[in-house]
Formats: structure tokens, C-alpha cells, sequence
């Protein structure tokens, strides 16, 4: 971010000026493209983009490997190792989890922590400014959520494991974003931010659900903690703390005393994500006038010591930190270990599954694969044509009816989300039976929507 007009000691160059710059580096920069401002909302999306798309092969690696070993001679040592108890203790009070719950609850924490940055950044500053914009995906993946539970009701109803309704509510982003980048440029571009957007407003919706629907009996002592931790977190955002560690150490208190009471503790994920700045501290106009009165300084030793030349600079370098948002901020550094450790690790504990129990609990399989293939492609479908003939939504127009179709058959990719649920929902006996419709459910669905996107962009496109 360098001024407008370059300097020459203390000479501004201004429009009148005739005598070039005398620094080849401000002359090589002048030479260049100006900054746009829209240059702040594609490049951390496309950054976002293409991210999630490698990120959506580690998963598939991470997979594959998981369902290998499971079905090995190493399937006992590969499973235990999950099991394997890590924790604490202090005194008398003692806190042990399997690897497998700090796996699922804590680094999975981070993971809707993430999601909720992006939705916020969207919502802000990005593509979904405006309700109207943003009432799209958001109906497609409203739809996406009651129709596949609707369906799955409607398949296990008087049976025990009707409580796995949510099992097919949410989309997986990461396989969703790498599907769609198998195909190239030949997809537009909108497509890629409409299902962006719709599995992220649906992860989150997900895990609202999860926090609700799959939590344990309410310790309102522990929810009153957790209240608390949010309101000092407001606080100090309002008193002007920037301190990210402080904001973890705070996030932490928050994840603890929502583990406590009964809701599931990746909640915070998401209030810590949506209460995060999407604004830099330092505006543009303070940076570019920091930046010119340390540039107006001439050549010389004036930087060393106690001097105020030194205390400019110190300043712009702070000037220079605070000027990125700290949602920027946050998503440029975890969104790759979300995308490359997280996700593949979660992948590695959850997705195992014994093959040899194919046959097991066929309802509770039929009624996933049901609810993923036929409800999700159905509910984002019709919701977002209901939203758009009210005039509640508007439709860009390089956003085709058969594209949008198309596309909705990949929001069957449940995958993580699904597995996640999964875990919460069902008994170790039926477990295995819906990991296996989960699976069988992403396959068909990227199948039939890949196909489907690869057939549409042979042919001209029409609006």
C-alpha cells in the first residue's frame, strides 16, 4: 500500500511534475496495474477457492487410506489408536478425552471457525452484500436442510435411529469446490460462489442443529459461563483490545463452558467466527498518510536511536499490521491447516468403516443414501426457484436454471458433515451402516452432478 504520488525528499511529484522518480523500485510499482477495490474481495475468495479445492483431494486421500486400513490386518491397531485417552490433570479435578473426541470437538471447533469467517466476509464485504444477493443460497441451502430431513423422517419413522435426521442436512464445501475444479474455467464462475455460499450457510445451519438436536441435558450454571465469555469477548473488542492470543485464550473459556453445558462445544466456532472484525483497524487513507511522512524523510542515519524519525517508522510498521482485518487475518493463517491437517485427519479418524457390514441395517443406509441424493438436489432446487418467483431472491444471469440443477446434485456430498453428525446420532451397531450410505450417497452424487456439469459445458450457454 504505497501513496498515490511518490516523493522525492521533500518534494511531492505531483501532477505537474516533469522530472521522473528517483527510486527504480516506486517507478517499477508506478508502472504497474492500479489497485481496485474490488481486488480486496475476489482475491481472498479465489485464495479461499483454491485452497478448498486441494484441500478437497487431501481429503479424498485421507479417505481412501482411512477405509484401507480399517479393512486390513492393521484395522485393531489403526482403530485403537483413536481411542487412545489424552488429557490433564490438576489436583482433583482430571480431564481425559479419546483422541477421537478432541479430534471431533476441538479441531473441529476451528474448522466452523473458519467456515463462519468466510460467511461473515461474504455477508460483508464480498459477494452476498445486500439480503437479497445472499436470500439466494441461503434459500437453496434452507431447502437443502428440510427436504433430505423431511425424507428421512418419512423413511425411519417409529424406529430407533429416527434421531439421525440431521445426518443429511449439511453439504461438504471441500469436495463440493474440488468437484467443480475437476471441470476448469468450462464452469461459471458464479456457480463455483452460489454453492460456496450455500454449503457454508448450511455447515453453519448444520451446526446449529447439532448444538440443539444432538446436545446433552442443559447445566445452565455452565451456559450462564459461556454467556459470560461471549459478552467479555464483545467487551474487549469494544474497549480496543487487537490482541489475537487474547481472543483464543477467551475462545477457549467459551469452548469449555459450552462442553460443559450439554451444547455441543463447536458452537463457539461459529459465535467466535460471526463476532470477529471484518474491518482493519488502520483505514487505507491513515495508512497511505503514515506511509508518506515516513517516505518524505531524506536519506541519512536519522532512523537509529531514541529519535522521532525511529518512532514514525515504528509506527507505520504497526500501521502497516492492522491495516488487514483480523478476519483476514485469521482465515489467511488457518484456513491451510483447516483445509491440509484438520479435515484429512478428521477424514482418518471417522471415515473408516468395515466394508463387511454392507449388508447391516439397510433402512438406516437407504434412508441417508434417500435423503442426500434425491432430498438435498430437490430442496436447494425448488426453495431457490420459490425465493426467486416471490421476488425474495434475485438470480444472476450468467447463473442458468440448468446449471443451478445441475450443481445441486453435488450439495449430496454430505461427507464430513454427515460423518460428523453420524458420530453424534447413532450407536456403535448402526454406525457403520451409516457411514456407508454417507459414502455410497457422495459417490452417486458427484457422479450424477459432475456429469451433468460436464454435459452442460459442451453446449452454449443460455440465460
Amino acid at each position: 500500500m504505497r501513496p498515490s504520488h511518490t516523493t522525492d525528499g521533500d518534494r511531492p511529484s505531483g501532477a505537474g511534475a516533469s522530472e521522473p522518480p528517483r527510486d527504480d523500485a516506486v517507478s517499477h510499482a508506478a508502472a504497474r496495474l492500479p489497485h481496485e477495490t474490488a481486488d480486496r474481495f475476489t482475491k481472498p475468495l479465489g485464495r479461499f477457492l483454491k485452497i478448498e479445492a486441494a484441500a478437497g483431494a487431501a481429503l479424498l486421500v485421507a479417505t481412501c487410506a482411512a477405509l484401507i486400513l480399517t479393512n486390513s490386518g492393521w484395522s485393531a491397531a489403526f482403530l485403537s489408536v483413536w481411542e487412545m485417552p489424552i488429557g490433564f490433570r490438576f489436583g482433583t479435578f482430571e480431564l481425559s478425552r479419546s483422541l477421537q473426541h478432541w479430534l471431533n470437538d476441538g479441531l473441529m471447533t476451528i474448522f466452523f471457525f473458519v467456515v463462519a469467517l468466510e460467511l461473515k466476509r461474504e455477508l460483508v464485504l464480498g459477494e452476498l452484500r445486500g439480503w437479497r444477493k445472499a436470500a439466494l443460497p441461503f434459500a437453496g441451502a434452507l431447502g437443502g436442510m428440510l427436504v433430505p430431513a423431511s425424507i428421512y423422517l418419512a423413511l425411519m419413522a417409529n424406529t430407533p435411529e429416527v434421531h439421525g435426521w440431521g445426518t443429511v442436512m449439511a453439504t461438504d464445501t471441500a469436495f463440493v469446490i474440488g468437484g467443480l475444479a475437476v471441470l476448469g474455467p468450462r464452469i461459471p464462475i458464479i456457480l463455483r460462489l452460489f454453492l460456496l455460499s450455500l454449503a457454508i450457510f448450511d455447515d453453519v445451519g448444520a451446526i446449529l442443529v447439532v448444538a440443539v438436536g444432538y446436545g446433552d441435558a442443559v447445566v445452565w450454571s455452565a451456559l450462564a459461563i459461556a454467556a459470560l465469555g461471549i459478552a467479555v469477548v464483545f467487551a474487549a473488542a469494544r474497549f480496543g483490545i487487537r490482541s489475537i492470543a487474547v481472543y483464543f485464550a477467551l475462545g477457549g473459556v467459551v469452548w469449555f463452558a459450552f462442553d460443559g453445558s450439554g451444547i455441543h462445544p463447536t458452537i463457539t466456532g461459529v459465535v467466535m467466527g460471526l463476532m470477529t472484525p471484518a474491518r482493519g483497524w488502520v483505514s487505507d487513507d491513515r495508512m497511505r498518510a503514515i506511509l508518506g511522512r515516513v517516505l518524505a524523510y531524506p536519506e541519512g542515519e536519522h532512523w537509529s536511536g531514541d529519535t522521532a524519525d525511529r518512532a514514525h517508522l515504528r509506527q507505520a510498521g504497526r500501521a502497516a499490521r492492522e491495516v488487514i482485518s483480523p478476519l483476514e487475518q485469521l482465515e489467511i493463517w488457518l484456513h491451510p491447516w483447516v483445509g491440509f491437517a484438520i479435515m484429512p485427519a478428521f477424514a482418518l479418524a471417522n471415515a473408516g468403516v468395515h466394508l463387511s457390514n454392507t449388508g447391516q441395517n439397510d433402512q438406516v443406509s437407504t434412508a441417508i443414501f434417500a435423503g442426500l441424493v434425491i432430498g438435498k438436489p430437490l430442496g436447494v432446487v425448488a426453495m431457490s426457484w420459490l425465493a426467486v418467483r416471490c421476488g425474495l431472491a434475485t438470480r444472476p444471469a450468467a447463473l442458468t436454471w440448468p446449471f443451478l440443477c445441475a450443481g445441486a446434485f453435488l450439495t449430496g456430498i454430505g461427507f464430513t458433515m454427515s460423518l460428523f453428525i453420524a458420530g453424534l446420532a447413532y450407536s456403535a451397531a448402526v454406525l457403520d451402516a451409516a457411514k456407508i450410505g454417507i459414502l455410497r450417497a457422495s459417490l452417486v452424487s458427484a457422479a450424477i452432478g459432475l456429469s451433468a456439469l460436464w454435459w452442460l459445458s459442451r453446449k452454449p450457454r443460455t440465460t
